[in-house]
């Protein structure tokens, strides 16, 4: 090799170490003239990352020249993106392409179309359902809170998929579109059935009032959205203006929401204290507070295994400072927080970075929250709510029990 060749690649080798150095946010500081040497651990750090970097540039080239098919950029860059959030193994964690992440932030705006059903990341790997919305056509075709969605269309979906599954759950109104579920039954056997269900606009109204036994306010909340909190005070105001003695606040079948909006209702509803307080890996918490201004009426709450997230966090900061009574069934228990970001292409990505704690310090993650009143529903039961007091046991139990608070 020639020495003029030798010192060009040289600096061209000090040129890409440079670009790598800074690229790992200066992990190593590298300075000619003094002629600082490497520590050994930061060599280490930068000729792996040198490394991978390389292989993953290798097997992209490899696979654009050899594959058999067409490859399309685009779509193989979303799978390296959304491969980076899997290799996470957090079903919460995800990569939203620009479609994706359009439907997603629709549902948090309150109106979209589709059939009305929420749905997690599961056991095994598959679609659960956590609830169905309520008068939905998701609702009136029969989907319960459990159910796995194993195919949309005729085609299998399983969880790491399960934005593909909701993209194509959605459509324009009065379009059809076929699910197939999964469902187990109490004795443990599987029944697969196929639904066919037409679309709809679904605007959420995620709050309903009414008025029981004369004096009694209801509220249920079916989930928190940006429209949820103006909503859930207008009703409020209404009942208050009714002279009200008592409220039963209605959270079954809630999958959760904006914590923000969360956060506001509780306001109303509590004294001066904490609601919840978030802690990330490094130990940073940050509190979320209610002022002393509420409602002070005797209270109790309606939860059930579809109540998650944010109406577990309303529910946890009521049971913690006394404040009213639960009653149902243990809650889901999710207790993780998302950070949700958009980028400047529209893409965007959900990313877990913090779990969550009621006010006593409880993280309920994979636990849930017990109610202090357990009321189990009749396993025929079709529908919850004023609309179906009659065999609504755990409805029945809360009026019984706001009873007893007023006198």
């Amino acid at each position: 090799m020639s020495k003029k060749r030798a010192i060009t690649l040289m600096i061209a080798l000090i040129v890409v170490t440079n670009v790598i150095t800074f690229a790992i946010s200066n992990v190593i500081t590298i300075r000619f003239q003094d002629k600082v040497i490497i520590p050994a651990d930061e060599y280490n750090i930068l000729n792996t990352y040198y490394m991978e970097h390389s292989k993953a540039i290798e097997l992209e080239n490899y696979i654009k020249q050899n594959f058999l098919g067409e490859v399309d950029s685009q779509k193989f860059m979303d799978g390296q993106l959304k491969g980076m959030f899997q290799a996470l193994n957090d079903p919460y964690s995800v990569y939203m392409n620009q479609d994706e992440f359009k439907s997603f932030t629709e549902e948090t705006e309150g109106i979209y179309g589709g059939i009305g059903v929420i749905v997690t990341p599961g056991e095994n790997n598959l679609i659960t359902v956590v609830s169905p919305i309520e008068d939905t056509p998701g609702e009136r075709a029969g989907i319960k809170t459990g159910d796995k969605i194993v195919k949309v269309n005729g085609k299998e979906f399983t969880a790491d998929n399960m934005d593909g599954a909701v993209k194509l759950m959605k459509g324009e109104p009065n379009t059809s579109v076929t699910i197939t579920i999964l469902r187990t039954d109490k004795n443990g056997n599987n029944k697969y059935i196929d639904m066919d269900i037409v679309r709809e606009e679904i605007r959420l109204e995620t709050v309903k009032s009414d008025i029981v036994d004369d004096n009694i306010g209801y509220i249920k909340i079916t989930s928190f959205d940006e429209l949820t909190y103006d909503d859930f005070k207008n009703d409020l105001d209404s009942l208050m203006d009714k002279n009200i003695s008592g409220l039963i606040l209605d959270l079954r079948n809630n999958p959760g929401g904006l914590l923000n909006i969360c956060v506001d209702i509780s306001d109303e509803l509590l004294g001066e204290g904490t609601v919840v307080y978030t802690e990330t890996k490094n130990g940073e918490r940050e509190y979320e507070n209610s002022d002393e201004n509420h409602v002070d009426i005797p209270l109790v709450v309606l939860v059930n295994e579809g109540s998650a997230s944010a109406s577990e966090i309303l529910a946890g900061a009521i049971k913690d400072h006394n404040r009213g009574t639960l009653i149902g069934n243990k809650t889901f228990g999710k207790g993780i927080v998302q950070r949700i970001r958009q980028l400047k292409d529209g893409s965007g990505f959900k990313l877990t970075v913090s779990e969550y704690f009621t006010p006593n310090g409880t993280n309920i993650h994979g636990i849930g929250i017990e109610p202090e009143i357990v009321v189990e529903l009749p396993e025929d039961i079709q529908e919850i709510g004023i609309g179906n007091l009659e065999q609504d046991t755990q409805l029945q139990t809360a009026i019984k029990e706001i009873k007893n608070m007023i006198k």
